[in-house]
């Protein structure tokens, strides 16, 4: 039995995509060439691993087991890469990606400290949404990720806290007036009635703030119409209702909008680094964790100083 690699990877695309072509297109081959190789595994393995029809395929019961194992594999092979490209810690490239909440804010400054370190690190940046990202972490297309904890899926993932983004109370001066008079004990559940304003669905972020405020989803008063913090503080300053800014987004997001801080203790999302815990590490974890650390303990200790 003589199976490869790159059988391997064929037929992992092919269980994915359910069909020779969009399987060929997705790891660069022709779909005759990526048809050849999987007839020589089935060959090689003395047993058919998929179900031909006129336009997807399906899994044999045998093909099923194989993909598991395929799985397993391909995983150690890409320690094997890691361990070559983290060899003498943190150099050589980095995959990372952070929620597309925390990217504009910290990246920049987070850039601007890793090339002051001196160190020798190529950074490829994705944004994105908590779930995607995760998806990409685990398939080890990324070798880290900056997300906002708590997150429910962390089996085979290594967590390291960073700092804590607070949530500020956000809107127009006469809709934060109609609150009261609460200067020295707003409370989330202060919000009463008034129209929250939040993120389209899939963002962790309004799933915080709902939590926050002790909200539904299914609330009337809820609007999650925005897909960035960007439209979404346009819409607070222009009169449509309140929001929870972190204090990342403040410097970005802030201007024409009337700030509160809510009472001790505050409400704040945890960010945190998240890795593989398979993924091999001689220090570039740590040394990047401390890195993204300092950077976001400076950004939201400026907007403490000021609000």
């Amino acid at each position: 039995m003589n199976v490869t690699l790159r059988q391997l990877t064929y037929f992992k695309s092919l269980a994915l995509h359910r069909n020779f072509g969009r399987a060929a297109e997705a790891v660069h081959v022709s779909q005759p060439a990526l048809s050849v190789q999987i007839r020589e595994m089935e060959q090689s393995l003395g047993a058919q691993l998929v179900e031909r029809r006129a336009r997807e395929i399906e899994l044999t019961p045998f093909g099923r087991m194989v993909l598991s194992q395929a799985d397993r594999i391909m995983a150690e092979v890409q320690v094997l890469h890691d361990l070559a490209r983290w060899n003498g810690g943190l150099a050589g490239e980095l995959r990372l990606g952070l929620i597309s909440t925390i990217a504009p804010y910290l990246l920049p400054s987070a850039l601007a400290a890793i090339r002051a370190e001196d160190i020798g690190l190529s950074v490829q940046v994705q944004e994105g949404k908590t779930a995607r990202l995760m998806d990409d972490l685990r398939a080890a297309r990324l070798d880290a990720a900056v997300i906002a904890l708590p997150y429910d899926e962390m089996t085979g993932l290594v967590a390291q806290p960073l700092f804590e983004d607070r949530f500020i109370l956000a809107g127009t001066q006469p809709r934060l007036d109609a609150l009261g008079d609460r200067h020295d004990r707003l409370r989330p559940d202060h919000i009463g009635a008034a129209q929250l304003m939040l993120l389209e669905d899939g963002h962790c972020l309004t799933d915080q703030a709902l939590e926050v405020c002790g909200r539904g989803r299914g609330h009337a008063q809820i609007n999650t119409g925005a897909a960035s913090l960007a439209t979404l503080s346009r819409l607070v300053a222009a009169g449509f209702g309140l929001t929870l800014l972190p204090e990342l987004a403040i410097d970005r997001e802030g201007a024409g909008l009337a700030l509160r801080r809510f009472s001790a203790p505050e409400p704040f999302r945890q960010i945190a680094l998240v890795r593989r815990a398979s993924s091999p590490d001689d220090g570039w974890f740590r040394a990047l964790a401390e890195i993204l650390s300092g950077v976001g303990a400076r950004l939201t200790g400026e907007v403490r100083t000021r609000i």
